[in-house]
């Protein structure tokens, strides 16, 4: 695989990025050696340096096995990279080679804050309760501004997942509401339903703070999966 030279600035992003995609992307197969320091160095007319830095991130996100002397293998990424892949993609404004990326992260936003909300209502103390119930009524005064009720809805999610005592989901919440990732590329009305019940958000916030778990899951989920739809296929090819 031929490279344009990398421009002078950023030149192990602009390495890295390079390779990201070509791996990504399936130019280079799992299994299969990248080419060597000096090949790579010389196709994009940068300083081994720069190489060793790009590979080093790669190898971080689970695409590659660095071999110390050895050559540089791909891995196969479905199997060793993580969520920190798709940030890296959405912050380039890159996407997976995944047609249904958006709703495969749509989904699982859905299944962590259902579980999230029943978790809250079992084991949250008072005070984040009372946290919950506030941050819903400040998105229910944020509307009928969406800009504004898209930010105040994230921080009730927030106060959501810190209420359910459980890291690994916070964590995967951070992951999931950083840049792009959250929405992926739905189209906006998908969620404007969503965003738009206040009535269904205040519901959710109330059942948690009552300690109803199963009906707060269920409420959850349902305000969750509104962008999904009833038609998956639909969704598929709005987003192609």
């Amino acid at each position: 695989m031929d490279f344009d030279p990398a421009p002078r600035l950023s030149v192990s992003d602009y390495v890295f990025g390079r390779l990201r995609d070509a791996i990504v992307g399936g130019a280079y197969p799992a299994g299969d050696p990248l080419p060597s320091e000096r090949e790579l160095a010389a196709g994009f007319a940068v300083n081994r340096h720069a190489i060793r830095e790009a590979l080093r991130r790669l190898q971080q996100l689970g695409l590659v096995r660095v071999s110390q002397g050895g050559a540089t293998r791909v891995l196969d990424w479905r199997a060793t990279a993580g969520l920190d892949l798709a940030m890296t993609l959405t912050t380039a404004e890159d996407v997976l080679p995944v047609e249904t990326l958006a709703r495969d992260v749509l989904e699982m936003r859905a299944c962590i804050g259902a579980d999230a909300a029943r978790l809250a209502a079992e084991r949250a103390g008072r005070p984040a309760r009372d946290a919950i119930l506030e941050a819903a009524e400040a998105y229910a005064d944020a509307a009928p501004d969406l800009a504004a009720m898209a930010v105040a809805d994230l921080a009730l999610w927030r106060r959501i997942v810190e209420g359910s005592g459980n890291i690994a989901y916070l964590l995967a919440f951070n992951s999931l509401t950083a840049g792009t990732l959250a929405v992926g590329h739905v189209p906006a009305h998908r969620r404007t339903e969503e965003l738009l019940n206040v009535t269904a958000h205040r519901r959710l916030a109330a059942l948690i703070s009552a300690g109803a778990a199963a009906e707060a899951e269920q409420a959850a989920r349902g305000l969750l999966t509104a962008p999904l739809g009833s038609d998956t296929a639909l969704i598929e090819k709005e987003q192609r």
